[in-house]
């Protein structure tokens, strides 16, 4: 089978190196795990005070939920993989941060995916049977649908425990002048293992997530046309809040592709675990679901309002403290 080995040492890193590698990883995940934060405890006080929360706000609750463990599971990992490397690189832990980091992964990928086609569903203006049908029955089945993608999260997520990582530590490696030895890591990644795994639990919601986005984009993009063709001259509301819908779906569709390209090659080892393009990757892989929670508090009027409210009381508050 193929297998790609990459192998370090502790002399590879620099301390520019890792104060980049923790400072901006980590500043991304504490914005994202506030924003997300936000919008859990948000959806979660009205839930208690109504007892009712729309199929919308379900998912957007789950995966917001599932965003804050996967950021704060970054934090961690992160940090663990660069101040206690050997540790970190003994097999067990190696796979233990790996599983648990590709089921929050796997599951949020989907989450996000369903959201998508949720609203791609009951938000496009397109007549074909299937469409109608799906939409009076997708608040139904988006529970099952949900369950199901935790499921598919998990097995995917275990089979990488047998055989698609392996790590280890030759601690005889001699150093050149000197009588010491230096501690070498290596990590090798099945390769065909790895591409089976992927093409269920991350090509599927990728498809699905394409797919949802762009129908979504093109009837927004329809209806916005034939409102311009309709107008008066006046400034249409509607129309600016339809353009301002097609540019968040853009801008998450960008980012869910490049946080898609990053996972790929950070999952693969194809990069040399010490090289500024590894960082990168988690630099990009942290920043999506910051992003994304950005623009779902913005885009949501109920959500943005709160957060405008929250603001006006924060700011109020140091005035008066000052």
């Amino acid at each position: 089978m193929g297998r790609i080995t990459k192998d370090y040492t502790d002399d590879d890193i620099s301390e520019l190196f890792l104060f980049i590698a923790l400072i901006v990883p980590g500043i991304e995940c504490i914005t994202g795990m506030i924003g997300n934060g936000f919008i859990v405890t948000i959806n979660t006080a009205e839930w208690f005070r109504s007892k009712i929360l729309s199929t919308s706000d379900s998912i957007l609750t789950i995966l917001s939920c599932s965003r804050l463990l996967l950021q704060f599971w970054l934090m961690v990992e992160n940090v663990y993989s660069l101040l206690f490397r050997l540790s970190y690189n003994q097999n067990t832990t190696y796979k233990t941060f790996k599983v648990i980091f590709m089921f929050l992964t796997y599951s949020n990928l989907w989450f996000a995916a369903w959201l998508s086609v949720f609203y791609c569903i009951k938000i496009a203006n397109f007549t074909h049977a299937l469409f109608l049908k799906l939409r009076w029955r997708v608040s139904g089945l988006m529970p099952w649908l949900l369950c199901l993608s935790v499921l598919i999260s998990l097995f995917c997520s275990l089979f990488i425990s047998m055989d698609v990582y392996n790590v280890y530590v030759n601690t005889s490696i001699p150093v050149s002048s000197s009588n010491a030895k230096e501690k070498k890591y290596f990590t090798e990644t099945n390769v065909v293992n790895f591409a089976i795994i992927n093409n269920l639990a991350v090509f599927v919601p990728l498809i699905m997530f394409i797919f949802a986005a762009t129908l979504l984009i093109i009837s927004l993009k329809r209806h916005t046309l034939q409102m311009k063709s309709n107008a008066t001259g006046s400034r249409n509301p509607s129309m600016e809040a339809h353009m301002g819908a097609i540019k968040a779906i853009s801008l998450f569709f960008l980012l869910y592709i490049f946080n898609f390209v990053a996972l790929m090659i950070y999952m693969a080892n194809v990069l040399h675990i010490n090289s500024f393009g590894n960082v990168l990757c988690k630099i990009m892989m942290a920043a999506y679901p910051t992003g994304h929670s950005v623009l779902l508090i913005f885009g949501n009027p109920k959500l943005r309002r709160t957060w405008k409210k929250l603001q006006h009381n924060v700011k109020f508050n140091l005035k008066v403290w000052k």
